[in-house]
C-alpha cells in the first residue's frame, strides 16, 4: 500500500501543531498533574473550536464523522504537544462506542467539546482516566459486548507513572446495551489506533526537543549534536519515527473500511510506534543528561508520558500476541 496525506490532512495537522504550540500545553499539564484541570480544559476548547471534539462524532448527531486517518493526524500533533485529559477516550472511543450502540444523546455534547469522557475495557483499559473532570464514565466488555453507565467511580486517583494521568478504579456500572461486542471491539480498536498515534507525536516532540538540545549544549567548544555517537542516535531515533508512520496511516485506512486485518493493523501499528517512542525517550534522556531527570524541564513530562502510553491500551505482548494470532 501507497499511502500519503492529502494536501487538506497536511494542512489540518499544521492547523493543530500551531494551536498547540501557542497554548502553553506544558503549563496546563504541570497544573492538570496538581489538580488544577482549567488551563487543560481551555486548550480543550481551542481543540474544540478548530474540530477535533468533533472528529469521531458521526454527522447526524452534530459531528464531521470523519475518516479514522483524520484520527490519527490529530492524535500525532496531541501527543506532540502533550495535551492532558482523556483525548483517547472523549475524542475517539467513546463517540465511537455511542454511536455503535446507537446511544446518541450524549454525542452533540462530545462534539461541542462540552463534554469530557472517559472508560474502562478491561483487561487491557482496566482504570477510568481522570474521572474528576469527566461528567461520561462508561464501561465496556470485549467479550459480551455489554457496556455499561458508571455514577461514580469507586476509588482513587491511583499513582501513575505519568502525574498527568489520573486513574480510578471503577465502580458499580448500569447496563446501557447487551450483546453488542463488535460495537466494543471497534471503539477498543479506535482507542489502540488513537494512542498509537498519540505515541507517535510524543516520539516526534522528544525528538525535537533533543535536537534542539543537542544544537544548544557545546562540549569542546563544539555542540555535542555534531558529534556522530550523538548524531547517529537522533538518526535512529528518526528512523524508527518514520517506519512507524505508515504502519499507523495503514491500520486507520484498514479501520476506515472496516477490514477484516483491522484490529491485527491497529496492533502493529501500536507495537511499532510505542518502540520507536520508547526509543526517543531514552534517546532524549541520555542527550538532555541529568536535565532530563528535572521535573522543572519539559522534557520530563513526555518522558514520563511515552513510558505510560506504551503499556495503555494494551500492552506490548497483547498486541503482539494479536498480531501473531491474526497471522495464524
Amino acid at each position: 500500500m501507497r499511502f500519503a496525506l492529502d494536501a487538506e490532512q497536511r494542512q489540518f495537522a499544521g492547523s493543530l501543531h500551531e494551536l498547540l504550540g501557542d497554548a502553553a500545553v506544558p503549563t496546563a499539564a504541570r497544573r492538570w498533574a496538581d489538580g488544577d484541570p482549567a488551563p487543560g480544559l481551555a486548550v480543550w476548547k481551542q481543540l474544540a473550536e478548530l474540530g477535533v471534539t468533533a472528529l469521531a462524532v458521526p454527522e447526524s448527531a452534530g459531528g464531521l464523522g470523519a475518516h479514522p486517518v483524520d484520527l490519527a493526524v490529530a492524535f500525532e500533533q496531541l501527543g506532540r504537544h502533550g495535551v492532558p485529559g482523556p483525548v483517547v477516550e472523549s475524542f475517539a472511543a467513546v463517540p465511537t462506542l455511542l454511536a455503535e450502540i446507537g446511544h446518541r444523546e450524549w454525542l452533540p455534547a462530545l462534539a461541542d467539546g462540552e463534554l469530557l469522557a472517559t472508560l474502562v475495557l478491561p483487561p487491557h483499559v482496566p482504570y477510568l482516566l481522570d474521572a474528576d473532570v469527566a461528567g461520561l464514565l462508561l464501561t465496556g466488555d470485549l467479550g459480551t459486548g455489554e457496556v455499561g453507565l458508571l455514577d461514580a467511580p469507586a476509588g482513587g486517583p491511583e499513582r501513575s507513572v505519568d502525574p498527568v494521568r489520573r486513574l480510578f478504579r471503577p465502580g458499580p456500572a448500569r447496563p446501557l446495551a447487551t450483546a453488542v461486542p463488535g460495537a466494543v471491539a471497534r471503539a477498543f480498536d479506535l482507542g489502540v489506533l488513537a494512542c498509537a498515534a498519540q505515541l507517535l507525536g510524543l516520539g516526534t516532540g522528544l525528538l525535537e526537543m533533543a535536537v534542539a538540545h543537542a544544537g544548544r549544549r557545546e562540549q569542546f567548544g563544539r555542540p555535542i549534536g555534531a558529534f556522530q555517537a550523538v548524531a547517529h542516535q537522533l538518526a535512529d531515533v528518526h528512523v524508527g519515527l518514520e517506519l512507524a508512520r505508515p504502519l499507523l496511516h495503514g491500520a486507520a485506512v484498514a479501520l476506515g473500511d472496516r477490514s477484516g486485518t483491522a484490529a491485527r493493523d491497529v496492533s502493529a501499528a501500536k507495537v511499532a510506534a510505542g518502540t520507536a517512542a520508547y526509543r526517543a525517550a531514552r534517546t532524549a534522556l541520555q542527550v538532555h543528561g541529568a536535565l532530563g531527570y528535572t521535573l522543572e524541564h519539559d522534557v520530563a513530562f513526555w518522558l514520563t508520558k511515552a513510558r505510560a502510553l506504551v503499556g495503555a491500551w494494551g500492552t506490548p505482548a497483547v498486541h503482539r500476541a494479536r498480531v501473531r494470532e491474526a497471522l495464524r
